[in-house]
């Protein structure tokens, strides 16, 4: 648990804000620079790889260098304990991801302003020699005043190299990776474009252009599948502006922008009156090269390229062969004389054998054959396939339908149909079944989960599972579900699970009477409430700096970010004591007339007590004494007095009856 600790006792974690295979983030406190930073720490799985930590810190290193207003700043990498860390810029706002989300589509006008932002910091990485890698909506936050910045640089260069030397592996996210990296090869410049061509395509229509059952599925779509007409969503796009997508995410590099900047300036340009109708962007067709045929003249005898000419340096050798030719021409010209006689005869038998073929052998030879369609119904499409083409047949298509019985990848019939007859090497359709029907997922974070469940269920959904999780939504609001937006599933079968919102974690409050301020600041850290200091109050009872009274009371239920008051003590207020004069009469009352009587005061005040007299004498009469009486604050005073040790008067005045 890393909360509350702190990292090379400067940064001080405050909460966990993200996360994800390779590395957690968290909320820090800058303790000197006074500021929040985002710190990101590589998990323990990779602690001990000494070829990834080398990597990492070349990278991340490298990375510091990038000083744009469209990427996170890098402010600090370090290592303490095996844990290795980057302090980045902590940014307040969300993923591009969350807000598509929110958002989506986007106006066009609003996304050609983030893209702009986009190529510019790219353009920015790549004039300092660093590769992205990894661009997708979830690697950009958007701040609260609607900037973008692009986070991970570094980072996912330092996996890339490990990932490449130790697996051989495809890194990036399937969903935006290039069709370079999805085929095994290095990631480069122009692999960054595809995958900014295709987060563009997101924030245009609001989804991603290929889904797939698998990651090996999607990769295959981004090899062979050409990314679909963003204007069949919205036709309103302009054509310059689908133009860029189409552009940016071409199979082959070379047909891609040369440049970051290109595209940029290709943005910029998008949406002038005289570009928005020009034609829309497509790609060359991929023509076999011409092959050079050489040119036979009739003085140019053709040969066989392998033949090996052999060019004679004896002249005298040249003449006497030419004598010999001369001898060889004569003699070649009488057997030609002697062989036409025998060609002429055997040419008239030939075309007669011919003759008697034509009318008797070749009408069955040539005759087209009949064939009767066979039942191929519940085989497997290659082996049907094979049937019908050992027929004689041609298949002309091959279409998926769904069906119930039929397993995905079997035929479910052929038109023509089973036992009929046609003629051999005729054309004939494949039906396939897709397997059962199936429904296409749509995202439902942020939707009500009772309404969903409800529309799944008039669907065939059976297997609906629901995880509740505190959060900050609306409670019952949708906040993941397992399986992504344009997945088809089939509805009996699919097992469909949705973490719902049940509202901010619930904080049972403590009895803060008591406390001090650091352990206020404890308690704070550890539920997320805010702790305000209302007033501050002097009390008798309470030892000053420490909470006399506080709102809500203790065992309210709040929840994070919720705000206490407290009332502070200021100790004991020191209010003077009150002076009293006092006029005391003691009569004189012996039992024997003319006999004296002994008497005694006690004055008990803020500087005497009853344990020393006062005042003692002896009365022949009747006296009349003044007395002075100093009260404390919140106290009282008094005096008695003895005659003959008896009490004559005992009188007690409090601090409030004193004038």
């Amino acid at each position: 648990m890393m909360i509350g600790k702190r990292i090379s006792g400067r940064y001080k974690i405050l909460d966990a804000i993200g996360g994800g295979g390779m590395a957690n983030v968290y909320l820090a406190h800058d303790m000197i620079l006074d500021r929040n930073v985002a710190v990101k720490m590589l998990r323990l799985d990779f602690a001990n790889d000494e070829e990834f930590i080398r990597r990492f810190h070349r990278e991340a290193q490298s990375a510091t260098s990038l000083v744009h207003p469209n990427i996170v700043s890098i402010y600090d990498v370090g290592e303490e304990n095996d844990l290795y860390y980057i302090v980045m810029e902590y940014v307040d706002g969300q993923t591009l991801k969350q807000y598509i989300q929110q958002y989506s589509p986007l106006r066009v006008e609003d996304t050609i302003d983030i893209m702009k932002q986009l190529t510019s910091a790219i353009a920015h990485a790549h004039q300092n020699h660093i590769i992205h890698r990894d661009i997708k909506p979830q690697n950009i936050l958007v701040d609260n005043n609607g900037n973008v910045k692009i986070t991970d640089f570094g980072i996912a260069m330092a996996l890339s190299a490990t990932s490449i030397t130790q697996t051989n592996s495809v890194l990036g996210s399937v969903h935006y990776l290039s069709p370079e990296q999805a085929r095994g090869g290095m990631a480069n410049r122009k692999s960054d474009i595809y995958s900014l061509g295709i987060v563009m395509f997101e924030l245009l229509t609001g989804r991603l252009p290929f889904f797939g059952e698998s990651a090996v599925s999607i990769a295959l779509k981004h090899l062979q599948t050409e990314t679909p007409s963003i204007r069949r969503w919205n036709p309103q796009i302009p054509q310059s502006v689908e133009n860029i997508v189409l552009k940016a995410t071409a199979k082959d590099p070379f047909l891609r922008y040369d440049s970051v900047e290109e595209m940029e300036e290709d943005l910029r340009t998008s949406l002038y009156p005289e570009r928005m109708n020009e034609p829309k962007f497509v790609i060359p067709a991929d023509n076999e090269a011409t092959k050079a045929i050489p040119v036979i003249t009739a003085d140019k005898p053709s040969k066989s390229f392998d033949e090996t000419i052999v060019h004679s340096q004896d002249k005298g050798n040249v003449a006497v062969a030419g004598k010999d030719n001369k001898k060889d021409k004569k003699a070649k010209e009488k057997q030609k004389k002697k062989k036409w006689p025998i060609i002429l005869i055997t040419t008239f038998i030939l075309l007669a054998t011919l003759g008697i073929l034509t009318i008797t052998v070749f009408p069955g030879l040539f005759a087209t054959k009949d064939v009767q369609v066979p039942d191929v119904s519940g085989e497997l499409m290659e082996d049907a396939i094979k049937e019908l083409v050992d027929l004689g047949l041609v298949i002309r298509n091959t279409k998926e339908i769904e069906d119930n019985e039929i397993p995905e990848g079997f035929v479910v019939k052929t038109d023509p149909p089973q036992g009929d007859t046609i003629k051999e090497g005729s054309s004939i359709d494949l039906f396939v079944s897709s397997g059962k029907k199936k429904f296409e997922l749509s995202d439902y974070v942020g939707s009500d989960f009772n309404d969903t469940v409800a529309m799944l269920e008039k669907e065939g959904f059976k297997n609906i599972k629901e995880t509740p999780v505190f959060n900050e939504r609306e409670p019952g609001t949708i906040i993941e579900q397992n399986i992504p937006a344009g997945r088809e599933v089939v509805p009996d079968e699919a097992e469909l699970e949705f973490k719902v919102s049940q509202g901010p974690e619930k904080i049972t409050l403590r009895d803060l009477r008591g406390y001090n301020e650091k352990s206020l600041a404890d308690y704070a850290d550890l539920t997320g409430l805010r702790i305000e200091v209302g007033s501050e109050e002097f009390s008798n009872d309470v030892q000053a700096g420490l909470v006399i009274s506080q709102t809500p009371k203790a065992g309210e239920q709040l929840v994070k970010g919720d705000t206490v008051t407290v009332v502070i003590s200021k100790g004991k207020e020191e209010i003077p004591p009150k002076k009293k004069t006092v006029e005391i009469t003691v009569e004189y009352n012996p039992s024997v007339p003319g006999q004296p009587q002994e008497y005694t005061i006690f004055i008990e005040d803020f500087d005497q007590s009853m344990t020393e007299p006062y005042k003692t004498g002896v009365l022949t009469e009747t006296s009349t004494f003044i007395i002075e009486l100093e009260i404390p604050h919140g106290g009282k005073a008094g005096y008695k007095v003895f005659v003959d040790n008896t009490v004559v008067e005992d009188v007690t005045i409090s601090y409030d009856e004193a004038e």
